[in-house]
């Protein structure tokens, strides 16, 4: 199965400075599931995949260029609903070693941070990248420790899992103890 993001992704360039740059150099992969089951079942999956991606942009971030790895797990067929926790247990495994996590959902609308209108995009995705230390905090402003953790981040080369579930029900518990208190 593939989709046709292309209009979109070049579109997206004007808000994205490091995705023209990831694009030329060929290290923006997409990688596309069709959603089928149960929605605990679809979650489990959407973890997998993320983490599949995660641990393919990893090596690239200590490389020349690096920083443009990204791997986006695109998933037809849902909303923002069911990729949500996997969504938000990837970052918290993998931002202490660098990487970003994000969550577009289909038709969403959004705007940057100079108020432009970002186009809504054709799939619901999560995109894998390397984090930019230095100005990706700002986008966990409403997670003020996951935000401190990507700034000083470092890949030392450990395994996310050493301290934490393997089975996606328990990991999905072990999320839901780092949400942001209201």
């Amino acid at each position: 199965m593939s989709v046709d993001a292309a209009g979109y992704v070049q579109a997206v360039t004007a808000h994205c400075p490091y995705l023209a740059p990831s694009l030329a150099r060929e290290l923006t992969g997409w990688t596309v599931y069709e959603a089928a089951g149960e929605t605990a079942a679809v979650e489990a999956e959407v973890f997998h995949a993320g983490v599949q991606a995660a641990e393919w942009v990893r090596p690239f971030t200590s490389l020349p260029h690096g920083v443009l790895a990204c791997e986006s797990i695109v998933i037809v067929g849902v909303g923002g609903q069911v990729v949500q926790w996997p969504h938000w247990a990837l970052k918290n495994l993998y931002g202490p070693v660098g990487l970003m996590v994000g969550k577009f959902t289909a038709g969403e609308r959004r705007t940057d941070r100079g108020g432009r209108q970002i186009p809504a995009p054709p799939v619901t995705f999560l995109p894998v990248r390397a984090a930019v230390r230095p100005r990706d905090p700002r986008f966990l402003a409403a997670t003020p420790e996951l935000a401190a953790a990507v700034a000083s981040a470092v890949d030392d080369g450990r395994d996310v899992f050493e301290h934490t579930p393997h089975h996606w029900e328990e990991i999905k518990q072990w999320a839901q103890h780092l949400l942001p208190r209201q």
